[in-house]
């Protein structure tokens, strides 16, 4: 792994974060379109048991920032619902992957959830996406060996 990109900060998302993020989280392919990705961001920031996390510097999905603010250029959802944590929307801008923001975002994400009291990590990774999958196994992720299943209202 090369060194961590410089000049990074994690810290709680606010609601003006909200395009920046969920524009990262439609780059990297993580929307789908049974999901409302502007919802998700809205009422994670609302929720007392969930919070986005953001890493500011330079650079951002669009290579900009607004002035002289450091751009968004990762993030992770985290939620607890009372027996595990969860984490969720996990991107990072392509200019700062591979130096170990990826793994500082699950870091602060976990120390967030342990702070909510959560005894334990999950999250889900589509099937098909082996690349993730080896990243958090790196982490001391392992595959819990069951079944999501799920049901829309």
């Amino acid at each position: 792994m090369s060194e961590r990109v410089p000049d990074v900060e994690i810290g709680p998302a606010t609601q003006a974060d909200g395009t920046a993020v969920v524009a990262l989280w439609r780059a990297a392919g993580l929307t789908r379109p049974w999901n409302d990705p502007d919802r998700d961001f809205a009422d994670a920031l609302v929720t007392a048991t969930s919070t986005v996390l953001v890493a500011r510097g330079p650079g951002g999905i669009d290579g900009t920032a607004a002035g002289d603010d450091p751009a968004v250029v990762g993030s992770v959802m985290a939620g607890f619902d009372g027996h595990r944590g969860w984490l969720y929307y996990l991107a990072v801008a392509p200019e700062a992957r591979g130096q170990g923001l990826g793994r500082e975002l699950v870091v602060a994400a976990e120390a967030w959830l342990a702070g909510q009291g959560a005894p334990k990590v999950q999250l889900m990774v589509r099937r098909e996406n082996a690349d993730v999958q080896a990243f958090y196994a790196a982490l001391g992720y392992e595959d819990a060996d069951c079944v999501v299943l799920g049901r829309r209202f």
